[in-house]
């Protein structure tokens, strides 16, 4: 006797495939859970993201340029990924070289990766808003590292006192320049960074808090003034150039914002012979900067324990992804952005670094090495070569 008729046929089929899929799905999942390690990383990480990183292990760390300071590829680039790594979360790492929209794209592939947290330093702090924007819309937490992007939906903000930095610079003026003045005469060119970036806004700002009043009351003399695209070096270099033409080699005093830049300032005062005559700014700490120190060519710079920044932002992330309080790691410390937000924040402390204190910062430190900063200078160089 038949079971099945012509009729209930269709039944069979349908029960048959059934029994196959569930079948497959068994051996599916059993595959899955020793070769697909694929799918199961974009199933965390898709979890996490919805949790606002809570749980995430894979984190974007999206750095600006190279080409203004050293500082990205020699010391953040490998203190994020080291430190991260060591910490057990897996890491994309990209540098914009000094592009928005590549930046963007480099997000953009982060999040589609995966990435369920991004540490991201923008190379411009307006263009980098839809980041945060397409992050949000993923659930992904951002930290703004070093710079601030400019959008209330940032979640966090790692960086240092950045007024403050500039406040440094200008106050070493207003400390000195009457050791430059020439024929009563002080005469000063200010080189900001871009302004594109809301820290060369600070720095400038500042600087200016510092000098304002100076040149209010005529002891110092305001000759040029400008901002420089994306921190270019070799624009630096041209925009002193300029200024000293303007003046006739009538300069006392350079505010520049950054080491690099600096460096390619003391290139065209040298070329007018003026190097050791004028006083001259930076920042970063550079070993350029403090070899350019040591040299008698530049009198200042800004240092940054950027490992402290570095160390700040890893934090965040470990807080995030567990889903504990980051308030104590931001202690109540906010920072404005242009549309009305308040950002909690991280900032640590600049300090000003010239002859008389670069062994207890940046060598005490172990920043910068003796052998660095004293490469072709004479031995007993300052005491310190």
């Amino acid at each position: 006797m038949k079971l099945f008729t012509r009729k209930n046929r269709p039944f069979s089929m349908v029960l048959g495939i059934v029994l196959i899929s569930m079948l497959l799905a068994a051996c599916g999942s059993s595959a899955g859970s020793g070769v697909s390690s694929g799918s199961s990383s974009s199933s965390s990480s898709s979890s996490a993201s919805s949790a606002n990183g809570k749980g995430c292990k894979k984190v974007g760390v999206l750095l600006p340029e190279t080409a203004s300071s050293a500082r990205w590829e020699s010391e953040d680039h490998p203190l994020l990924v080291n430190g991260l790594t060591q910490a057990g979360f897996q890491v994309d790492y990209n540098n914009a070289q000094g592009s928005a929209s590549a930046q963007l794209t480099q997000a953009e592939a982060d999040l589609t990766k995966g990435d369920c947290i991004l540490i991201l330093a923008p190379n411009d702090s307006a263009a980098a808003a839809p980041i945060i924007t397409k992050a949000k819309a993923q659930g992904v937490p951002v930290i703004s590292y070093d710079r601030l992007t400019q959008t209330k939906d940032l979640n966090y903000y790692v960086s240092f006192d950045n007024q403050r930095v500039g406040q440094l610079q200008g106050q070493y003026i207003a400390d000195h320049y009457t050791q430059y003045a020439k024929n009563g005469k002080v005469n000063v060119v200010m080189i900001d960074g871009a302004q594109t970036d809301n820290n060369a806004l600070l720095f400038s700002k500042g600087a200016h808090s510092a000098l304002d009043p100076l040149y209010s009351s005529g002891k110092l003399t305001k000759v040029y003034e400008t901002f420089t695209p994306n921190w270019d070096n070799a624009t630096a270099q041209t925009e002193m150039e300029a200024a000293l033409t303007k003046q006739q080699n009538n300069v006392q005093i350079a505010y520049v914002a950054n080491d690099g830049m600096a460096n390619n300032v003391i290139a065209a005062l040298k070329a007018a012979k003026l190097n050791g005559k004028v006083l001259v700014t930076g920042q970063d700490a550079t070993v350029a900067g403090i070899h350019n120190i040591l040299a008698g060519d530049q009198s200042m710079t800004v240092y940054k324990a950027i490992t402290k920044e570095a160390n700040a932002a890893i934090d965040l992330v470990k807080a995030i992804s567990a889903g504990t309080s980051t308030s104590s790691l931001t202690n109540g410390a906010t920072t404005a952005t242009s549309d009305g937000g308040n950002i909690p924040s991280v900032l640590e402390t600049p300090v000003a670094v010239d002859k008389t204190n670069i062994a207890t910062t940046v060598l005490a430190d172990n920043f910068v090495t003796k052998a660095q900063i004293c490469a072709g200078l004479p031995a007993g160089t300052d005491g310190i070569c």
